[in-house]
């Protein structure tokens, strides 16, 4: 079964993929963290990322494009062990994901830098929002300047995925759902659809709009956060519902695990990657 509910049982281990480079695989190459200040979108904030080239990148050819909110929490620097640039090395080499230009954003700030708890509430207005803002500066601002500017991206929505964990999970939704002729593809963890800032309205948008052309990914376990906005799980398992309802091409990945460090969703990670790029050939 390619789509649907599956379940993951503990005990939750990092796999292989993101562990180590196999025997053989090229390394990709990770830019320096640099910051890049908004003048749009978020006119005075600037924002930490990384791009991650893989070694099998060729001008001549149009890579596929993932953006990744959380940037340092995708990439191993925080206790969240996704090791993306390791992942996407070994995923890359076993065909198992497209040659793939890999965009890795931090939550913008002032001064640049964010730091958790002090800025928690600036990356809640930028990912939690449900209004256009966030995608309009990732498509007008961000991805033309760093990335189509520079390296050869495949026009194919197909070819473009999106991916956040908690509120950087809703906010990959979001994107996608206003935006599904440029991401199609949308990877979530312990995604906030609860009622932060209004995200517990999804299930009933989704029931109540034309069927959208996206492929999404959902985790959510058992101990994932429950407070005063809601119960994560709930709220996860409840989209997995509509999603359901309407057809979509989904996987929603339940479980026993928490909410950070997120033990369950890296121990699923190189799955997920499989999952959502199966099938998958660049064109354009």
């Amino acid at each position: 079964m390619t789509r649907g509910v599956f379940h993951l049982p503990g005990p939750y281990l990092a796999q292989k993929e993101t562990s180590a480079r196999d025997e053989g695989v090229p390394r990709g190459q990770l830019t320096a963290r640099t910051a890049y200040a908004s003048r749009c979108a978020y006119p005075g904030w600037s924002f930490e990322h990384t791009i991650y080239v893989p070694a099998q990148y060729d001008p001549k050819r149009a890579a596929a494009l993932m953006v990744f909110q959380d940037g340092a929490h995708y990439l191993g620097l925080t206790a969240a062990k996704f090791n993306s640039a390791t992942a996407l090395d070994n995923l890359i080499a076993s065909g198992d994901v497209p040659v793939s230009i890999a965009l890795f954003v931090d939550p913008g700030t002032p001064n640049g830098k964010y730091r958790y708890p002090a800025d928690k509430e600036l990356r809640s207005l930028q990912y939690d929002a449900l209004d256009d803002t966030y995608s309009r500066f990732l498509l007008d601002e961000l991805i033309p300047e760093l990335i189509t500017s520079r390296f050869n991206i495949v026009p194919d929505p197909e070819g473009w995925a999106i991916a956040g964990h908690s509120s950087g999970g809703i906010c990959a939704f979001t994107v996608a759902w206003r935006e599904p002729d440029k991401f199609r593809k949308v990877l979530t963890h312990n995604a906030s659809f609860v009622d932060l800032r209004g995200g517990h309205v999804y299930p009933g948008l989704v029931r109540a709009a034309a069927s959208k052309p996206l492929r999404v990914m959902l985790l959510s376990g058992s101990d994932d956060t429950q407070n005063a906005h809601g119960n994560w799980f709930e709220a996860n398992r409840a989209m997995a519902s509509a999603l359901a309802e309407k057809q979509y091409d989904y996987r929603f990945v339940t479980g026993s695990g928490g909410h950070y460090p997120p033990l369950q969703a890296v121990a699923d990670y190189p799955d997920a990657l499989r999952w959502l790029w199966r099938g998958h050939s660049l064109m354009g």
